[in-house]
């Protein structure tokens, strides 16, 4: 089969592969009809998640067909259209029992690599390196899925793939971000970053009785996006106007957002010092991560706000000031998604025609596509907001906005 492999650091190549084998009772093996570039994926191909080997095959948000189950496997059979969550869970821990299913104990082979780094593990992941178990991700053409009587939700409608698609990841988290956020009716909620898991958090803020959302990026596709789709007040932080602490003030009588979701992470974006400060720190592995965006929340918010971190980070941080967080009483909530909690209802919420997740779709490629694509979507050329990929169409790239 045809897969997308890591090969270093700003290197991915198409490759010809072995076919995935059942390996355990419990696992299924997908032939896959739509996957996705996530911006997660970038940190991969940047270099700034550790453990990755050449040859690794990418991709954590897809769907498919299922072609062949363990002996074990009751849920599923040939022919199921399903959609794969990114987190790998067992059902049966005591962290799956308490819905924290990306927190599970049993499904990370490399569960020492994880704990050595931050004393504890998390779940595994597909297509993530191998301080996540190091399994085969879903950029190719067909994957295995391991616990697959746990994780796949099926599609038991003609729903297109690609309203469904982003169930796998970044509809899920943006939700999550959002329900974190503690919202209550009628608050003032700013969105750092309008990449599809903000742009889903400013949905989700919404659906959550969110009066205003407020939407801090610099790219016109992803503002327009965040106003136009999603209803927000815009906010470029490029354009020389006071800063983004005294702008989300002047929006929120003064006081500060009553929530404040970095939708951005460990490789944050700015203009002022602090941000060239971070750019040259983490160049020099001084630290690993560019906490720009969360210095900016923590300052902005109200106090006794909260601060919801669905945003990815890494490792260590410098300069950030968390005695204004204690000071200001802050609540702060993060992680990866407990998908599985969120599967169902989503899907659900999708049926009655409360969200279209599709609209955030950019470009559809095919799999000699995708290198070049990385480097598009690293970049923030050519309008690009999302990427799809059909692993069975050889090559051309749709546009599908001007």
């Amino acid at each position: 089969m045809k897969a997308i492999c890591w090969m270093g650091t700003g290197k991915v190549e198409v490759h010809t592969v072995d076919d995935p084998q059942i390996i355990n009772p419990s696992d299924a093996i997908i032939r896959v009809t739509r996957t996705a570039i996530c911006g997660s994926d970038l940190h991969l191909f940047d270099g700034y998640i550790p453990t990755m080997e050449s040859g690794d095959i990418l991709g954590h948000e897809f769907m498919g067909i299922v072609e062949e189950v363990g002996s074990s496997v009751t849920k599923l059979k040939r022919g199921d259209r399903v959609v794969i969550p990114f987190t790998i869970a067992c059902g049966n821990c005591f962290f799956c029992h308490k819905d924290l299913w990306s927190l599970c104990d049993n499904t990370n082979p490399n569960a020492r690599v994880c704990e050595s780094m931050y004393g504890y593990s998390g779940s595994a992941l597909f297509g993530y390196s191998h301080i996540y178990g190091g399994f085969a991700g879903g950029q190719a053409q067909y994957v295995r899925v391991p616990f697959a009587d746990v994780g796949p939700i099926k599609i038991e409608s003609d729903i297109d793939d690609e309203k469904v698609l982003f169930l796998s990841d970044i509809y899920p988290t943006g939700y999550q971000a959002a329900e974190n956020a503690n919202i209550q009716p009628g608050d003032t909620v700013a969105v750092f970053g309008c990449g599809p898991v903000g742009l889903f958090a400013i949905a989700s803020a919404y659906m959550l009785g969110a009066g205003r959302v407020i939407a801090i990026d610099r790219f016109p596709e992803r503002l327009a996006l965040a106003r136009d789709y999603c209803g927000a007040t815009v906010i470029d932080y490029t354009d020389g106007n006071p800063s983004i602490v005294e702008a989300l003030r002047d929006l929120s009588n003064g006081i500060g957002p009553d929530s404040i979701i970095d939708a951005v992470g460990m490789e944050a974006h700015g203009v002022d010092a602090a941000a060239i400060y971070d750019k040259i720190d983490q160049a020099l592995m001084m630290e690993t991560d560019r906490p720009t965006v969360l210095r900016q929340a923590i300052q902005a918010v109200r106090k006794g706000g909260t601060l919801s971190i669905p945003g990815v980070y890494g490792g260590d941080l410098d300069k950030l000031n968390f005695g204004a967080a204690f000071g200001k009483g802050l609540t702060m909530k993060m992680g990866q998604t407990n998908m599985h909690k969120y599967l169902k209802p989503l899907l659900d919420r999708v049926y009655a025609g409360q969200i279209d997740p599709s609209f955030l779709i950019s470009h559809r490629i095919g799999m000699e596509d995708v290198p070049q694509m990385y480097k598009t979507w690293r970049d923030k050329k050519d309008g690009v907001t999302k990427v799809v990929i059909d692993p069975f169409r050889e090559s051309g790239i749709e546009k599908l906005r001007a």
